[in-house]
């Protein structure tokens, strides 16, 4: 029955919003990253590019992936908490690193931002106020829009990308191409960047609509003066392919699994967190 599966479709994405909020309340949510690969080769003087990603910690100690309740907060309107927090935290990492690492070492995070904070005429100021309080330059964060958040705020999300690029960010069109109208809406959207849908990516070695889509998106992106970034490489061979392309960066489990935060400060410094 329709009725019954929606119903329990809602009571199911109810029952996310309440260990949401434990969530919070407990700090249970925890931030991951994942490297972002330059297919070209680094130079030296390059920065380091990371994703960062949303985990929640279990009842059972079980680490949860964004997907089971990332519907849910957007659905019942906790993406603005959400995303104020993965902010907070991150430039915390961020300037941690910052702080320890060699002379000459640039990480750029890039954080993903919600359809909710697009539009929310209050999170410019919250954000500048980040900025501000941890002293991060803002040349070191880049911030992931997807296609269908932007087209759907598509006024607020271009003053908000114009206010903070002019301050140094930058901004990457995530999912790129999952959209029918996806080239048009680029001409107005002032990124840097575009990450091209992982659905044609992978079927890109077999299937020839994938190669000539990825291969069309990377044309498109280059004559715009935008870089591109190939998700869910699954193999060498679409490395490859991506290599004769002249796709600028690839990313995905296969390139590195996302590890915890603190891997990552262990790693670059040798501590974690206190």
């Amino acid at each position: 029955n329709e009725d019954d599966a929606s119903r329990n479709a809602r009571v199911g994405a109810m029952e996310w919003v309440t260990r949401i909020t434990h969530a919070f309340q407990e700090n249970r949510f925890m931030l991951y990253c994942q490297s972002i690969l330059p297919l070209r080769g680094a130079k030296e003087g390059d920065p380091y590019y990371y994703e960062i990603l949303l985990r929640m910690r279990g009842d059972n100690g079980e680490i949860i992936p964004p997907m089971a309740f990332i519907p849910a907060a957007e659905r019942f309107n906790q993406m603005h908490a959400i995303d104020r927090w993965v902010i907070r935290e991150s430039f915390s990492v961020l300037k941690r690193l910052m702080q320890g690492q060699r002379s000459g070492l640039m990480t750029v995070f890039s954080i993903n931002l919600s359809g909710a904070s697009l539009c929310d005429e209050k999170f410019s100021v919250y954000l500048q106020e980040q900025l501000t309080h941890f002293d991060i330059p803002p040349r070191n964060i880049c911030f992931e829009i997807t296609e269908t958040a932007a087209i759907s705020n598509l006024t607020q999300a271009v003053l908000l990308i114009q206010h903070f690029k002019r301050l140094g960010c930058k901004f990457v069109l995530d999912d790129f191409g999952a959209g029918l109208s996806s080239f048009n809406y680029l001409k107005h959207l002032p990124i840097d960047g575009i990450k091209i849908d992982g659905v044609f990516v992978k079927g890109m070695a077999t299937n020839r609509m994938d190669f000539t889509m990825v291969e069309a998106i990377n044309n498109i992106g280059h004559a715009m003066g935008l870089t591109t970034t190939a998700e869910f490489v699954e193999d060498d061979t679409i490395m490859r392919k991506l290599l004769d392309l002249g796709v600028d960066y690839a990313q995905s489990n296969w390139v590195q699994r996302p590890r915890a935060v603190e891997e990552l400060l262990l790693d670059e410094l040798g501590v974690g967190f206190d």
